[in-house]
């Protein structure tokens, strides 16, 4: 087989971007469409990951005070309507239930876009006293948003997510937690993704429904384009005063608690696949790789080989490393392009010359080198691999991202930055008009405002700027 034969199965990356991403996250086996418009099936190679998003993400609220629990998918539609910005923004994205057993429900009952009224309607019965705060709770659920326009993993009508949603007795309280959370994303996002973020506030326009304020997380695409890559949300007294959520403060007095909530979904997927893959298909992270190693025999059913391949898969799962040895009888040159489209971060060939000198080669997925390893301690060595490899794609992610980065002062500016695939960073008056101008002429949006950054004049209108915004074409 020639070296890149195996790229005919899927579109050229630089060709045709979105054409490779469906045909990566297809033909690796991640999903399959389901039978209703809009759904996925996440195969169990693709929900690997998202068990391994989600055990790094659960310990880490955990380690933050938060505690799991599940709330109900239907809720009465008449919540929503008690927070009017809530119900305005989510609207024309809820699927409502109207018939169950036969008959026409009395109350319609939305399925949970997101759960703010749920949560709300419940902490108003927990909560009373002072002492029952902070409530710190999360939950790992499914939601459903009926979209128009849909894609696997980056917007789909029902997508897996966490939600957390707290409760604090004070507005500073509550604003350090929705910090704390963005925080911890950052920092999952870098040190477990191996993606780079920018955070920071949304603009008016791109805030949650019913937030006071919401701060987003950034990651630059490999097209050039953002994906809005997670949220923490500080929502004030709005669904406490909606919800009647009160509690009998230290000092006697009856007030409504401050809350926040904060939310990342299966949309890291598609981040992951698009920040790092590249012609040959997926470049996972070894940190939520399902497969952080795999070993392929040479000459299989030569004396000695699969024996001593199951001896390095041996010590390398007494060390932690998930891996797999592949025995089966298709050539090693089709395991390799298997492996490689899959992106598993670690190729270890063993064959009897291997055995004979005491080696393995060991090839990287993400730089796609190969290079000659002492089977003896073989295990530490790859556990070491595992690390650089996965500190190497977050600073070749951050140096291609940051090369990415420019600045504009006039519209025509930034329509030639976003054009170019870049972030622009731009003056912004903070008037809407301005950017939904930006908008309409460039097909570019606010994605956050940049923090303590300045600019003498809006990019749009030239009047003076109250703050600097990357704006960027977005997923």
């Amino acid at each position: 087989m020639a070296k890149d034969n195996f790229v005919e199965q899927i579109a050229d990356i630089e060709e045709d971007f979105p054409r490779w991403y469906t045909d990566v996250v297809v033909k690796t086996g991640l999903v399959d469409y389901g039978p209703v418009k809009g759904t996925m099936v996440i195969r169990p190679y693709g929900y690997a990951i998202w068990e391994n998003i989600q055990s790094e993400l659960d310990s880490r609220f955990k380690a933050t005070g938060h505690r799991n629990a599940y709330f109900p998918l239907l809720i009465p539609m008449s919540f929503f309507t008690k927070e009017a910005e809530h119900v305005e923004g989510f609207a024309p994205e809820v699927a409502v239930v109207t018939h169950a057993g036969g008959e026409e429900l009395a109350e319609p009952l939305a399925i949970r876009p997101t759960s703010e009224t749920i949560f709300g309607c419940m902490y108003s019965k927990w909560i009373q006293s002072y002492r029952d705060l902070p409530v710190l709770i999360n939950q790992w659920a499914n939601v459903m948003r009926w979209e128009k326009t849909t894609r696997p993993f980056l917007r789909t009508s029902e997508f897996l997510w966490q939600e957390g949603h707290t409760a604090h007795a004070t507005e500073q309280e509550a604003e350090e937690e929705t910090m704390k959370m963005l925080g911890v994303y950052k920092e999952f996002a870098e040190n477990c993704l191996a993606i780079p973020v920018i955070t920071g506030k949304k603009t008016e326009k791109e805030k949650f429904a019913g937030a006071v304020a919401t701060y987003g997380m950034e990651a630059m695409m490999k097209d050039g384009k953002s994906l809005q890559a997670g949220t923490s949300h500080y929502l004030g007294q709005n669904f406490a005063k909606a919800f009647d959520i009160k509690f009998l403060d230290k000092d006697g007095v009856q007030k409504h608690v401050y809350t926040s909530s904060w939310g990342v979904s299966t949309r890291l997927i598609g981040a992951l696949i698009m920040a790092h893959g590249d012609k040959r298909g997926l470049v996972i992270p070894p940190v939520v790789a399902p497969e952080q190693v795999v070993i392929v025999p040479i000459a299989v059913k030569k004396g000695g080989v699969l024996e001593k391949c199951s001896e390095v898969r041996a010590a390398l799962e007494k060390e932690g490393v998930r891996v797999v040895l592949d025995d089966s009888d298709a050539s090693p040159g089709w395991k390799f392009n298997e492996y490689e489209l899959k992106g598993v971060p670690l190729r270890i060939e063993i064959g009897p010359r291997d055995i004979e000198n005491g080696k393995a080669m060991i090839f990287r997925r993400d730089t796609l080198e190969k290079q000659e390893y002492a089977l003896d301690g073989i295990e530490k060595q790859v556990k070491a691999l595992l690390k650089t490899v996965q500190k190497d794609m977050l600073e070749i992610a951050r140096v291609r991202r940051d090369g990415r980065i420019i600045s504009a002062d006039s519209l025509k500016g930034i329509s030639g930055g976003v054009d170019g695939g870049n972030f622009v960073k731009a003056g912004w008056c903070g008037c809407r008009e301005c950017e939904d101008r930006v908008k309409a002429e460039t097909n570019a949006t606010a994605r956050v405002i940049a923090d303590g950054e300045t600019a003498e004049k809006c990019a749009v209108c030239g009047k003076k700027a109250n703050s600097v915004v990357y704006f960027a074409r977005a997923y």
